[in-house]
């Protein structure tokens, strides 16, 4: 029986510890690595090179779709499995658009979970009940033919700044959580706002929870 690596990613200690405790009860499965940020956990993955990656929708640093994409590019090999507390499409889309294999909503048994890892493994997209085989089929055609936004052209460093903005971390914190200055941050910060077409801080917030950077209410 071959031995499928994981590594899980939640900010909440108790989440990870009960899901660590849930795959490795499975014989096939091994937790080689976790963390709680979402800015630290592309170079965790690259380092350890897994074969597969459970991560919440919603991390502090970047979310779990912006882990996808870096995921896709630095560890190819790695499958992807969005855990999540939204079902709306927004995020559905993000997911998919970024290169997830999965999405699995956090009120599922635990089965279901072992059965998304199973078949993401086996090259298969999966999307968990109540989200049926046709909505796959849909979400997946959608995803590939939506229009480009104006997010796909933002640098991942940009990518990184809007997250910690919108999170409500002043351009002083940013830095310090990414080791570059204040007044790079603020070059970075207007650069998004004009990319996006932007004019105020309220509306950047309303475009992140348009854009399923920031959890909105069901």
């Amino acid at each position: 029986m071959n031995n499928i690596s994981l590594i899980l990613a939640d900010d909440h200690q108790l989440v990870r510890r009960g899901l660590r405790a849930l795959l490795m009860a499975e014989p096939d499965f091994s937790v080689v690595g976790e963390g709680a940020n979402g800015s630290e956990i592309a170079d965790l993955v690259e380092r350890l090179q897994p074969d597969v990656l459970i991560v919440d929708m919603m991390m502090p640093g970047l979310n779990g779709a912006e882990v996808t994409r870096q995921i896709t590019q630095r560890s190819p090999r790695t499958r992807v499995i969005i855990l999540s507390m939204y079902s709306n499409e927004a995020y559905i889309l993000a997911a998919l658009r970024n290169g997830a294999m999965g999405y699995v909503l956090k009120t599922v048994s635990p089965e279901v979970l072992c059965e998304a890892v199973r078949t993401v493994m086996a090259g298969q997209r999966y999307l968990c009940p109540p989200l049926t085989e046709k909505a796959i089929e849909a979400y997946i055609q959608k995803a590939e033919t939506a229009t480009l936004d104006m997010y796909e052209t933002l640098t991942p460093r940009e990518r990184e700044v809007l997250q910690l903005a919108v999170e409500g971390h002043n351009n002083t914190q940013i830095g310090e959580r990414l080791a570059i200055s204040p007044r790079t941050v603020e070059s970075h910060r207007e650069k998004i706002m004009q990319k996006l077409g932007l004019r105020s801080y309220p509306e950047l917030i309303r475009y992140a929870l348009k854009r399923g950077i920031l959890p909105m209410e069901e």
